[in-house]
């Protein structure tokens, strides 16, 4: 089995590519070319101000590009960090249902970095929009920490543990107003987006949508083979960037990808090396999280699939964003030749692993 990284980022033309229903995966974008051009300093500061928060000026521009996130010096009291959504993204619920999550999460003990309640709201209007084109910001306390050492089987553990419960709170009642994990939203729609913008070069369009429709076959037979799935709650990008790690153990942050889909994605981007190393790192979350809440052994059989439509779906996620100037700056090896042909070796990759037999409890 091949190596595998634990967050996993990395058809024929004469077929029509049906238009999706989420418009975040329209062609255009419904923010411009360059959604924060209004989020000035000014903008910020009396934004920030508006809410009480009375910033020194001090800001610090911090590691986020699908958001813009600054830490924030208030006059008094310590630092805090002002996330700042991209325009077009979530509607408002959906935002909203991100906040009532993590806040669940809080209530219930478990470290999860929940929004401040300013003015009485979690969520906020930058000037005089409102809705999904508006600059909406939440502020959030300053947490630190480091980065986790999934290699340690200690950490896998704790990882384990905080998942489980974490998963408990999920289960109690569904996401109305945020995506679910499945074909259609993280493989398919990516995919007619890629299609419909004529992103690919000539010459290798016909390969990668061929091998993005095989793959796809792949994952739908890997969720057939598995069978009818709960879905719950999740944090849905549950990667080492999103978990701060200090003596009292981990606290997860950025639940911005939070959606309805099976437990195993957020266990999946745990694991790494060979398939020997990543049975005993399984074992190893999957012992300390059955002590706190019972596993459906049959989502092994996602494990590859799910890291299929990962891949899948990055391509789209940058392609929908290329307009942006930050991404330009951040990805300037995207859309060229080399590669879109190392999105169709990885594809290709994938679709003998998901065949395999699956990691086992």
């Amino acid at each position: 089995m091949k190596r595998k990284p634990r967050s996993g980022v990395a058809a024929g033309r004469d077929r029509t590519r049906a238009a999706d229903p989420d418009s975040s995966w329209e062609s255009a974008s419904a923010a411009g070319r360059t959604p924060f051009a209004d989020l000035t300093p000014d903008t910020l500061l009396d934004a920030l101000t508006a809410v009480g928060l009375r910033p020194d000026g001090r800001l610090l521009a911090l590691n986020s590009f699908e958001n813009r996130v600054y830490m924030v010096w208030p006059e008094e009291g310590e630092p805090v960090v002002a996330k700042f959504y991209r325009p077009g993204r979530w509607s408002d619920a959906a935002i909203l249902e991100e906040h009532a999550f993590v806040d669940e999460l809080v209530a219930a003990e478990l470290p999860a970095v929940a929004p401040l309640r300013l003015e009485g709201r979690s969520l906020h209007f930058a000037g005089e929009a409102k809705g999904a084109e508006a600059l909406r910001f939440a502020v959030y306390p300053r947490q630190g920490g480091r980065q986790p050492e999934f290699e340690r089987p200690q950490t896998l553990a704790w990882m384990g543990r905080m998942l489980a419960r974490m998963h408990q709170v999920g289960a109690r009642a569904p996401f109305l107003a945020r995506r679910a994990l499945d074909v259609r939203s993280f493989g398919e729609a990516p995919r007619d987006f890629l299609w419909r913008s004529g992103f690919l070069p000539a010459e290798l369009a016909d390969v990668y949508f061929g091998v993005v429709d095989a793959a796809l076959a792949g994952v739908r037979d890997s969720f057939a083979r598995a069978g009818a799935i709960s879905g719950l709650r999740l944090h849905g990008d549950c990667h080492a960037g999103n978990v701060l790690w200090t003596d009292a153990g981990p606290h997860f942050v950025d639940f911005d990808d939070a959606c309805m889909g099976p437990a195993v994605q957020d266990l999946w981007m745990l694991l790494a090396g060979e398939r020997a190393e990543q049975q005993q790192q399984l074992g190893e979350i999957l012992d300390a999280y059955t002590a706190f809440r019972s596993f459906d052994p049959r989502e092994l059989y996602l494990i590859e699939a799910l890291r299929t439509l990962r891949l899948i779906h990055y391509a789209g996620w940058l392609a929908r964003r290329a307009d942006d100037p930050a991404f330009q700056r951040a990805f300037p090896w995207f859309n060229t030749t080399r590669y879109w042909q190392d999105r169709i070796l990885e594809l290709r990759e994938q679709i003998p692993l998901m065949e395999e037999a699956p990691l086992v409890v």
